[in-house]
């Protein structure tokens, strides 16, 4: 897959992958309200949450890096919804690209990846939140086909205001 000019290769992440996606994940704690998380994270931190994503199963994380220096450019995650029995078939769905890697097209190729990979596992539909404004995570959902079906008004507080988050659902 190539975008403007860079190989990209989405693979499933691995425990290599953890600083790098660390890192990533930390810049949107520290410098946007994309995630309510406030506080950043060491890699030793977040490996539960890597643990928590296999390569198979509902629950995955797939990985774009650059194909030739290797670099991790973003992610893509599929977790659970809820945690009561019921909520088993849902998942929600999510994808963070370095700051330099956005709007060339890594974030499509990893949701390409992502939706592939969960195909054959038994989902029904597949959730989104999306603080807002934030028009090209809107954009990306809606090109896969997610729909707007509420918005949470000012439902988090970060950086002395609040956001709404805007939920999306995808049909699996």
């Amino acid at each position: 897959m190539t975008s403007e000019g860079t190989e990209v290769q989405v693979r499933p992440g691995v425990e290599g992958d953890l600083r790098a996606l660390t890192d990533i994940y930390n810049h949107y704690v520290r410098e946007t309200p994309v995630t309510f998380d406030t506080a950043v994270f060491t890699p030793e931190e977040r490996r539960p949450w890597l643990l928590s994503h296999p390569e198979d199963g509902p629950h995955r994380l797939m990985v774009a890096v650059d194909r030739e220096s290797q670099e991790v450019l973003g992610y893509a995650t599929s977790s659970g919804f809820r945690a009561k029995p019921a909520y088993a078939t849902s998942v929600e769905v999510t994808v963070y690209l370095a700051p330099h890697a956005t709007g060339r097209g890594v974030g499509t190729h990893l949701y390409g990846a992502l939706f592939a990979a969960l195909a054959g596992e038994d989902l029904h539909r597949a959730y989104a939140g999306i603080a807002q404004p934030n028009e090209a995570s809107v954009r990306l959902h809606e090109r896969f086909g997610f729909r707007h079906v509420g918005t949470y008004r000012e439902v988090g507080r970060k950086f002395g205001r609040y956001w709404d988050v805007a939920w999306y659902e995808k049909e699996l």
